[in-house]
């Protein structure tokens, strides 16, 4: 249900394990020749996927991984390539020349690259030559991070964890039940019968990692980093290699499934010493009762607010180690939650956080910028010398993924616009340049080279928002999926503000065919966003891919709808508590928008997609519509809320949305409004064909949520298919179920829209 940050990371949990292969079975970069100019799922499936990449010490070279996808083999390969740090990304060149996965590149020096493969840490030359296992760990490496003077390593590793599900009694060996004693004992698509630690390694010369490690949270039953999509970005070395910042929830049970509030700790590497640096010592949490809501508990109170109850995560020392910067929310529950920007001073305790109109999605340090600076003023109002590295950070505002800057002073600065998403940045390490990922509706990730404006006066007027403008040059350095791309024709994007029936306007981006032509009227799809408080931004996803709506001929019409981030933060929290109220109402405008002034949009011909909250806005709208659909199609959406709210694993998410628990009586307002609106009860009103997909492993939002809608929707003798998948999560991942996803989301909109 959440902002997925990590995508990739859950892509390579998924993956089979590596078979035995000829060297022809590697998978590799696809020649793909298409037969027509549209878009295919053996298209979409044939793009490589860039992921992780990393500058060398002195940026000359950039290190990155992209995963290619067999169809036939039904599984992917991760490889490496390094290319040169200009403004092209010249001379690339292919490292990964075997059929194992080479995963998580990162630099040891300028010439040597260290990454995973087969569960170990290896390094190379920059040629690719060279090869050598630095740990042994009998495969258990998960992910890991040199300390920056390469003497220790930080390496993630699974331990067995058995505070929730009772470890079976050994003479059992082939028993399969499990003893569940408390909450979370599921999360996202696995039992929880196992965490990760970090622990930390000695490395001698050759960067040889010993055996000698030690777990820096020894006998501590808690997750680090934190389920179910954390990884080494939630832990950071200081500049000096003594300390270690990570992040940590330390809750187990009830506990955990009620709470999302977790801190940023500081390890001593010589002391084996620990701090928390959001909450002062003997911090203890008030009382609160599990299921309600906690907006109306003191557990949210003015005064508990300052030791920051709600996530805290991915922290980064500053290069001159006097800060820590991290993410953080700040009510506790609240898992969409304005995302602020911490800023922590080490010598003083003390924490500020850059105003900001909306969630940042990442950041990194900039350079210092060792100059003073007349028009910069500090809020005291004196004359502030900025020696301090500037924050650049990526955040979202109107449905597009921009990159910012924060100066010392606290001044923000605008630097990159257009139709596009920022989806990660780091510096280059050549003066104030950066690297960055950027997709679109219509592109997929590709890596940029990125050159900020040298000076930033706030001498000019500032908008509305306290946001300046500045500029950054940007080049593309990657271009994975030209050949494809070059082979298509793509549909053309366009962008409406559409009045709501509470006075206001919602984003709408609506993609156009691909063979569009003047004149012509097209089948159209309302596109039902997830999270509930994701943003409707330039995305590009290998599932619900606007592209590919737009090949096979039909409009997408696709509303940042209340209750999505980049609007303000009263706009994305008026859906908690009212999932079937304003936002609903929103869809509607959207769709009656589309259907009466675009001339393009046939209404006889309108469906409804989505998927998660999308899917339940599905069922929702299935008993509202008044037949303006003739057609719907729903991915893992919640049916019956009153079962959703004890069969999700992560409970704060309910008790947020919902208010309160079911059984409650009297029931609050809000509680009692979303219980009465739940799709399973308007059934009777159902009178549209309906497509219910599900994946049996969605821990998230059970797949017996859609087995039901199908149920009922048959019972009623209303034309219905449930695709349901053993083997997928929340999401579809194996390339075979994504193609059988693919073409029976267009066979059955081209049965009833068609």
């Amino acid at each position: 249900m959440k902002k997925l940050l990590t995508f990739v990371a859950v892509l390579l949990l998924a993956m089979p394990a590596t078979s035995k292969t000829s060297e022809n079975d590697v998978i590799g970069k696809s020649n793909i020749k298409l037969t027509s100019r549209m878009m295919t799922p053996e298209a979409l499936w044939a793009m490589g996927r860039i992921s992780s990449y990393e500058a060398s010490p002195d940026g000359q070279h950039v290190v990155y991984q992209v995963g290619y996808y067999s169809v036939k083999q039904n599984k992917s390969h991760q490889v490496l390539y390094v290319m040169n740090c200009d403004s092209k990304g010249s001379n690339q060149r292919l490292l990964t020349t075997g059929s194992k996965n080479e995963t998580d590149p990162t630099w040891l020096d300028n010439e040597t690259i260290a990454f995973i493969s087969g569960g170990e840490i290896w390094s190379m030359k920059l040629d690719g030559t060279d090869r050598k296992q630095l740990s042994k760990t009998d495969g258990q490496v998960e992910g890991f991070k040199f300390s920056p003077d390469r003497k220790k390593v930080i390496i993630l590793k699974s331990i067995p964890f058995h505070e929730v599900i009772k470890e079976n009694p050994s003479d059992l060996p082939k028993a399969t039940g499990r003893r569940v004693t408390d909450l979370m004992y599921r999360h996202w698509d696995h039992y929880v019968e196992s965490i990760q630690h970090p622990f930390v390694a000695t490395v001698s010369d050759g960067f040889a990692i010993g055996s000698d490690m030690f777990d820096i949270l020894d006998g501590e039953p808690y997750e680090c980093p934190m389920e179910p999509f954390g990884g080494i970005e939630q832990l950071a070395w200081s500049p000096d290699s003594k300390t270690i910042a990570y992040t940590c929830r330390k809750k187990t049970g009830l506990e955990y499934s009620i709470s999302t509030d977790s801190d940023i700790y500081l390890y001593d590497i010589a002391t084996k010493a620990t701090r928390n640096l959001c909450k002062p010592a003997g911090y203890v949490a008030p009382k609160c009762d599990p299921t309600v809501t906690l907006r109306v508990q003191a557990v949210n109170s003015p005064e508990n607010l300052k030791n920051n109850v709600g996530y805290d995560q991915n922290p980064q020392f500053s290069p001159d180690g006097k800060y820590i910067a991290w993410l953080s929310m700040e009510r506790d529950g609240y898992e969409a939650d304005l995302n602020r920007l911490c800023i922590y001073e080490l010598a003083t305790g003390e924490k500020e956080y850059v105003d900001w109109k909306s969630d940042v999605d990442a950041f990194c340090w900039g350079p210092y910028e060792g100059r003073a600076d007349k028009d910069v003023k500090a809020r005291s109002g004196k004359k502030y010398t900025l020696t301090s590295p500037r924050l650049y950070f990526l955040s979202v505002w109107e449905g597009c993924c921009n990159m910012y800057t924060v100066l010392h002073s606290g001044h923000v600065f605008q630097l990159t616009e257009g139709w596009h998403d920022w989806t990660s940045l780091q510096m280059a390490n050549k003066g104030n340049v950066l690297i960055a990922t950027q997709q679109s509706l219509s592109h997929p990730t590709d890596i940029y080279y990125v050159q900020p404006s040298g000076r930033f006066s706030v001498s000019a007027k500032a908008s509305k928002d306290k946001t300046y403008k500045a500029s950054a040059e940007t080049w593309q350095m990657t271009h994975e999926n030209d050949h494809i791309l070059d082979q298509l024709t793509l549909g053309k994007m366009e962008q409406y503000w559409v009045p709501t029936t509470d006075g206001k306007k919602e984003l709408v981006w609506v993609m156009l065919p691909a063979n569009y032509k003047e004149g012509k009227k097209y089948p159209t799809l309302l596109f039902c966003e997830g999270g509930p408080q994701s943003p409707v931004s330039q995305f590009w996803s290998y599932r619900w891919n606007f592209q590919m709506m737009a090949a096979n001929g039909y409009v997408v019409v696709a509303p940042n709808r209340h209750g999505l981030p980049g609007f303000g933060q009263e706009w994305k929290e008026e859906i908690s508590g009212d999932w079937t109220g304003q936002c609903m109402q929103d869809y509607l405008a959207a769709i009656d928008f589309a259907a009466d002034s675009l001339p393009y949009v046939d209404r006889n011909r309108l469906g409804a997609v989505g998927a998660s909250f999308g899917g339940f806005s599905v069922y929702y709208l299935a008993g509202i519509h008044e037949k303006r659909f003739k057609a719907f199609i729903a991915h893992d959406g919640a049916f019956n809320l009153a079962a959703m709210y004890t069969e999700t694993e992560e409970n704060w998410f309910s008790n947020w949305e919902y208010d309160e628990a079911y059984w409650h009586r009297p029931q609050m307002p809000n509680a009692k409004k979303t219980y009465h609106d739940s799709p399973h009860k308007m059934v009777e009103k159902w009178d549209t064909p309906i497509l219910c997909i599900h994946g049996e492993k969605d821990y998230r939002i059970n797949y017996t949520q859609g087995m039901s809608a199908f149920n009922a929707a048959r019972m009623k003798g209303i034309p219905a298919e449930f695709l349901v998948f053993p083997d997928e999560n929340h999401w579809v991942l194996k390339p075979q179920n994504g193609i059988l996803w693919q073409r029976t989301f267009f066979d059955w909109l081209d049965r009833w829209l068609k």
